[in-house]
């Protein structure tokens, strides 16, 4: 007869993974209100458990093995269905509305199946989505308009609210689009003072590439339409380019951009629980998204 394998112990993965997303053991002890020698502590009874080790040590930073990188994705699904199970079962009245603001691809790519889990965890939690481009979205999230608002920004760390997803930045164009290297790069964008604009322009600028905007549209859709019909390029995460449209880069003389991100940000004050609900359960399920974009690079 087998001998049964140990089961794990949640609170060990909360911490393996808080040393993950910190990329060090003071910070995730911070984050989860324990000492780093119990850190390093947990982290090995961790390995002890699963008799492989989870990291290894490269100077002073800490480097998933193998195994490491097999158990964040399990981990990261594990701890969101425990804490979905908690709250159906410990919170099944918990009701009210939430006013969410979102970026409009990023609602349409990520975030409907994701509130969908959360209506059928919380059927009696109105949920009141507004998608909009994140300076508008940000204006009125300072007049109150909004409980919770997701928005798209340059990196900055925890300032103002937390990162949840790191977006790269692609060239695209339709195929029925010919690039001319001897004349200006037609651009197809969302108005000033949108993130991919900025990031846009000034990588044109700075490989000195000349450019006109051909099109402008303060809808995504709207953007990937004229880019459809070949009027010129755009600028799209990456991870949300729809299929028929071609990523370029340096084989079309085109500069690559840095990275931006999107955060998560809360009004100040007392949120309701039902928003605070809705914010956890994005942050997880986001984390997990993001865990199985790393796993499959």
């Amino acid at each position: 007869m087998s001998t049964p394998l140990p089961p794990f112990d949640f609170d060990l993965l909360r911490t393996f993974i808080a040393v993950v997303d910190n990329a060090s053991f003071t910070r995730a002890a911070e984050r989860v209100g324990r000492t780093q020698s119990t850190v390093s502590l947990q982290i090995r009874k961790l390995e002890q458990n699963l008799g492989r080790r989870v990291f290894e040590r490269d100077g002073r930073d800490f480097l998933l093995t193998p195994d490491g990188e097999i158990l964040l994705n399990y981990a990261r699904q594990l701890l969101h269905l425990a804490d979905e199970a908690r709250s159906r079962i410990l919170e099944p009245d918990v009701e009210g509305n939430v006013r969410l603001g979102t970026p409009e691809d990023f609602a349409t790519v990520y975030l409907p199946d994701i509130l969908a889990r959360f209506a059928r965890t919380h059927p009696r939690v109105a949920l009141e989505v507004n998608c909009n481009f994140s300076s508008n979205l940000l204006e009125g999230f300072s007049k109150g308009e909004y409980d919770l608002v997701l928005v798209k920004r340059e990196p900055q760390g925890p300032a103002g609210g937390i990162s949840v997803w790191r977006d790269t930045l692609v060239w695209v164009s339709g195929p029925k689009l010919l690039l001319d290297a001897t004349r200006p790069i037609p651009l197809v964008l969302a108005p000033a003072p949108d993130v991919y604009r900025k990031r846009a322009l000034a990588a044109l600028q700075a490989a000195k590439r000349e450019w006109r905007i051909v099109y402008t549209s303060p809808s995504s859709e709207g953007l990937q339409a004229a880019v459809r019909a070949g009027l010129g390029v755009t600028v799209l995460s990456k991870d949300m380019a729809p299929e028929g449209l071609m990523m370029l880069g340096a084989e079309h003389n085109l500069p690559t951009m840095p990275d931006t991100e999107i955060a998560l940000y809360r009004a100040p004050g007392t949120l309701s629980r039902a928003a605070q609900l809705l914010a956890d359960h994005i942050t997880h399920s986001l984390e997990i998204a993001a865990g199985r974009g790393n796993s499959a690079t």
